[in-house]
């Protein structure tokens, strides 16, 4: 696997603090929360493209199509 690579980043000091308190208490490095933090969106992302996927082939509505639905069924 190849090793990490060194970037430079720059937080607001308060984003800085709380992430080294952060890293004290859990015993992880501030390294380690940041590449937490920036996986989680990309695996939201990577959900999301699966579910687009999977539904490529379902038939659509247009908006117009769901808004007279919508006032027709009472909702709106």
């Amino acid at each position: 696997m190849p090793s990490d690579t060194r970037t430079t980043v720059y937080l607001k000091p308060k984003i800085n603090r709380a992430l080294k308190v952060k890293a004290a208490t859990t015993d992880r490095s501030l390294s380690d929360l940041v590449n937490a933090a920036v996986l989680e969106p990309l695996r939201e992302d990577a959900l999301g493209l699966e579910a687009f996927d999977r539904r490529a082939k379902e038939p659509s509505r247009s908006f117009e199509k769901v808004l007279e639905e919508l006032k027709r069924d009472g909702p709106l």
